[in-house]
């Protein structure tokens, strides 16, 4: 585990129970008992909590456990053996997680199974503490979370499939990859001057599966000042691990800068951005670009930066097919790095599920000078703000794995951006673009193929289209002439005639 990992967690009488538990009335928590559930209980206790005054959630720990630096608490850890579903013909298993270090909120779980909802009871007895002084035997501490385990990668063996820890951030990876970037439930003023705000998963209820099904079933509460919501997951791990997600938002304030199937991830730097970078590896991040396939049916391919100062982009839409910050360099020589392996973290790619109207999808990139910080978000971001005691309600899907679902069969994908200065002229600077895929190997290069380039501001100049015979692709490569400006806003997209070749590679210079 390394440092990045942690710094990212109907009856009526059962339902009002629960709901007052929930409001931090009676410790539900410490009852075992069981009662009934139905999803439709979830999203009503959502409806209900925004319709009363936001509590803060209970982060209430001992000093041992609230003062924890982040080497102690990698000492708090789950007993295998104690895994929930352990030794059943249940094609999953449920770990928990201890509070302390960051996660200092308490998270409540339960365990549905033949239409009745029981609450994990926090013991001691669970963990192992190591150098730190466990808990009296009789105190309830609680969980920060929990995380999925299942044959993933082989049938004898239970890997760690998806977590939910922190805040609404959870994570999910495929067959054969290691965790990266997160996605939330819900953002609220990212990037926003007045500070943002962190709606937080309150409790979650795991649906116990079917022997030999491939599916397991969470349903979660998030609240936070400005609204509670209301979240049903469906997780099918595989070659491609895929979360259908159903939610339903309930504002208690006006909403204008809301944030739908939020992204977060990280980029340090790679070719087209390594100023000021003293390292052995050619590039160091979860993520290389943000892919959109717009309402209009247009591709484009963003590739991320590391800012030196905050950039906010926005890529106006209408109902769009799907957005994800995406890791397309997959050979372990695009990084050199034999523990953290860059190669193999997921893509992660929204598919929206019905229309979405109009809105943004939006790109933020925060300056880090560490690749232990996330400093990518991207999310859907509504045109119109959300409503006080208003219902909207969202449907999508996420698809975790090396690429995303609906790559185009006829599009060359852009898979590598290098900048730096032109070689004649310090004061130029040079694009070079390696496209490959598409129909790119079935057309013929000849006098019709070129690189149609713009730019809202200075010149392009000295562009060429070339076959690269190392990838089997198209190369394309330009000089940008920026004049005065500090920012400048650029596209490219490979043709040949009439004929699109590549998809739309759009981005952002700046001085």
């Amino acid at each position: 585990m390394r440092r990045r990992d942690l710094l990212l967690g109907a009856a009526a009488l059962p339902f009002a129970s629960a709901l007052a538990y929930q409001m931090g009335q009676i410790p539900l928590a410490q009852t075992g008992d069981a009662s009934p559930f139905a999803a439709s209980q979830v999203r009503q206790m959502a409806r209900d909590l925004a319709s009363k005054p936001f509590k803060e959630p209970d982060t209430g720990l001992p000093d041992n456990f609230r003062d924890l630096p982040y080497d102690l608490y990698r000492d708090l850890r789950f007993i295998p053996e104690k895994s929930l579903w352990r030794g059943s013909d249940v094609p999953f298993e449920v770990q928990l997680f201890h509070r302390g270090f960051l996660y200092k909120n308490r998270v409540d779980l339960f365990i549905v199974a033949d239409g009745q909802a029981r609450p994990l009871v926090y013991s001691r007895d669970l963990f192992t503490f190591g150098r730190v002084q466990p808990p009296p035997e009789n105190v309830n501490l609680g969980f920060s979370g929990f995380r999925l385990h299942g044959p993933i990668n082989r049938p004898d063996y239970f890997d760690e499939i998806a977590v939910f820890q922190g805040a609404s951030y959870f994570r999910a990876v495929a067959k054969g990859q290691v965790y990266g970037l997160s996605a939330r439930g819900l953002a609220i003023n990212t990037a926003d001057a007045k500070g943002e705000e962190f709606p937080a998963f309150r409790a979650f209820w795991i649906e116990k599966p079917a022997p030999n099904t491939n599916s397991v079933v969470v349903h979660a509460v998030l609240d936070s000042p400005s609204a509670a919501a209301a979240y049903r997951f469906t997780i099918r791990p595989g070659e491609t691990t895929v979360f259908d997600v159903e939610m339903a938002i309930y504002p208690r304030a006006e909403i204008s800068k809301a944030g739908l199937a939020p992204l977060t991830s990280m980029f340090y730097f790679d070719a087209n951005d390594r100023e000021g970078i003293d390292d052995f590896r050619p590039g160091v991040h979860d993520s290389d670009g943000l892919a959109i396939w717009n309402g209009r049916g247009e591709r484009l391919w963003r590739p991320l930066h590391n800012p030196s100062k905050l950039q906010i982009s926005d890529f106006y839409d209408t109902n769009p097919r799907g957005f994800g910050l995406m890791q397309r360099q997959r050979d372990f020589h695009d990084y050199e790095d034999l523990e953290a392996r860059y190669e193999k973290r997921p893509s992660l790619w929204v598919e929206p599920i019905g229309d979405w109207g109009e809105g943004a999808v939006q790109l933020i990139e925060i300056p880090t000078d560490k690749e232990i910080h996330d400093n990518i978000a991207a999310f859907w971001r509504p045109k119109v703000p959300f409503q006080a005691k208003g219902e909207y309600l969202f449907n999508y899907r996420l698809h975790w794995g090396n690429q995303g679902p609906f790559e185009p069969q006829d599009l060359a994908r852009f898979v590598k951006t290098s900048v730096g200065k032109a070689h004649r002229d310090d004061e130029k600077r040079l694009f070079v673009l390696d496209a490959v895929g598409g129909k790119l190997k079935d057309t013929p290069f000849d006098d019709q193929v070129r690189a149609v380039i713009s730019s809202n501001f200075g010149s392009i100049e000295n562009a060429v289209v070339q076959t690269n015979p190392e990838s089997g692709g198209w190369r394309v490569a330009f000089e940008l002439v920026p004049g005065s400006e500090e920012v400048t806003e650029l596209r490219a997209q490979i043709t040949r005639g009439d004929q699109l070749l590549s998809e739309v590679w759009v981005y952002r210079w700046t001085q």
